[in-house]
């Protein structure tokens, strides 16, 4: 009707957003919901032992199900946190984001099963650098959604919040080395199943750090 344009759209020198805009909150909050259906069913995973009658050796034998519960679950973990520092700078989502952000939770819902073929593998002594590969293939997928939805959310600044570009930089290397580190954990595990599961594991206490984008460079939105 009147001449005023529809919110968030670029301008010429401005790249839009692909296709309509919303704010996050629905997204987080499903989100969160996937997370926690994920780590919940990591623990179905570990099955209990037959033999009762050594039932203190047969729970010891279960090690590689503890090793991969625990290291995926605090993986997941540390993803659910640097994806709210993430969507904390993120003002708006459009249809690229939304579709991005189901493929990660898509990828994050398949983490205990590979989970359970790590667990396996390691019981048997069977298949143990393919199920080590596999399962770093499954975690890097997580990577790769986080760089694609911020590389697009910095090039369109109708959905990035107020953010300074050395919170800005800070956030984008921790994804980018995020790539490699879990792309060499993969690696070396098919060639040392237990040295790539000792790298893939080094992931976690570092990306539990606080970085600049959570801890300083907002500002009232």
């Amino acid at each position: 009707m009147g001449g005023t344009s529809p919110p968030y759209e670029g301008g010429d020198h401005t790249p839009a957003a692909f296709g309509g805009v919303r704010k996050p909150d629905r997204v987080v909050a499903f989100s969160d919901a996937v997370f926690a259906i994920a780590v919940t069913l990591l623990v179905l995973e570990i099955r209990p032992p037959e033999d009762f009658r050594h039932l203190l050796r047969s729970l010891t034998e279960l090690w590689p199900s503890y090793l991969a519960y625990v290291i995926t679950f605090l993986l997941i973990g540390q993803i659910w946190v640097n994806h709210h520092v993430m969507f904390d700078q993120i003002r708006s989502v459009d249809r690229l984001v939304l579709l991005v952000n189901t493929l990660l939770l898509m990828d994050i819902a398949f983490l205990p099963f590979a989970a359970s073929v790590l667990s396996d593998a390691f019981h048997s002594g069977d298949g143990q650098r393919s199920a080590v590969v596999f399962y770093g293939l499954v975690l890097e997928v997580a990577p790769i959604m986080f760089n694609i939805i911020w590389r697009h959310v910095r090039h369109v600044p109708s959905l990035l919040g107020a953010v300074d570009d050395a919170s800005v930089r800070s956030i984008t290397r921790r994804f980018r080395l995020a790539l490699f580190w879990i792309g060499a954990g993969t690696v070396l595990g098919g060639l040392v199943p237990l040295l790539g599961v000792a790298v893939i594991a080094a992931f976690v206490p570092y990306y539990w750090l606080p970085i600049r984008g959570e801890t300083a460079g907002r500002r009232d939105r």
